[in-house]
């Protein structure tokens, strides 16, 4: 009997894991709907999923700008059930550039929330089997960011191949005004520790909501570029890091509901400059 459930288990996965396509992935997403059940995979599946949408993205005329690094704050991971970091893909349609304050539009987003991060742009690849000192020599500028997410399973309740399947839960970035990194700090060792030490305000139409700091993502902004890019070049098929490629490296706060109309600011401590946002429908 034992057998016989397992085995019927095994044949409602595989009928999900089958149903969710990369065409299918990519419908939903492009809709704002909910998937109709997780996507059965395995992580391992899920990244070579996410891969193919990401072929499909390209072949009908988006750029890859980059990547989001997500889960890199472990005081949310129990929230969740992930407990480990994930990754996805930023485009061209996704991506907006500012200075200090900027609109984004939640079109087509399914149930989508803010998460304040840093972002990283690349002048260069980073060196094979890099180091911090490595990343500093690659890093161009750095800048507070908006990350929206977004979840395509109800209530946000999944598990980690879901995220991964689910574009890293990547839906919109608007990035700040981007700073010199040798503005910032003259070494490796400096931006790190300035970045860790870093904290933000998180306010909603005025009203603060929470609080986080920069050591929160893996000790540190710095410390989950170099786990991100370890990472990546470690996933078969998955694109190295290019010049011009922005990185966002995860919420130092939880990551919170949002609708059109809101006004969301985050407060940054140096060397950050703060970031506003506006959304639209």
């Amino acid at each position: 009997m034992a057998r016989s459930i397992a085995a019927a288990y095994d044949e409602v996965f595989f009928h999900i894991a089958a149903t969710m396509t990369p065409d299918a992935l990519l419908d939903h997403l492009d809709q704002g709907r909910l998937w109709p059940a997780p996507s059965g995979l395995s992580l391992q599946d899920a990244y070579a999923q996410a891969l193919a949408v990401r072929q499909l993205r390209i072949g009908r005329g988006e750029q890859p700008r980059g990547y989001k690094v997500g889960f890199t704050n472990r005081t949310i991971w129990p929230r969740y059930n992930v407990f480990a970091p994930i990754w996805g893909c930023v485009w061209d349609s996704t991506l907006t550039l500012c200075e200090d304050e900027g609109s984004v539009s939640l079109a087509h987003t399914c149930q989508p929330r803010l998460e304040p991060e840093v972002v990283f742009g690349l002048k260069a690849s980073p060196a094979p089997d890099a180091t911090l000192d490595d990343l500093f020599a690659a890093i161009d500028w750095v800048a507070p960011g908006f990350e929206v997410v977004q979840s395509h399973l109800p209530d946000w309740k999944f598990v980690p191949a879901d995220t991964v399947a689910d574009g890293g839960l990547h839906a919109r970035l608007l990035v700040g005004r981007r700073t010199p990194v040798r503005d910032v700090a003259s070494s490796a060792a400096a931006l790190d520790e300035r970045l860790a030490q870093a904290r933000v305000s998180l306010l909603r139409n005025g009203e603060a909501v929470e609080q986080g700091e920069g050591s929160n993502v893996l000790d540190g902004p710095l410390r989950a570029l170099l786990h991100f890019t370890q990472t990546l070049r470690a996933c078969p098929g998955a694109p190295d890091l290019q010049a011009g490629d922005v990185v966002t490296t995860g919420t130092w706060t939880d990551a919170w509901p949002v609708v059109p109309g809101e006004h969301w600011e985050a407060r940054f401590s140096s060397p950050l400059p703060s970031l506003s946002v506006t959304f639209a429908s």
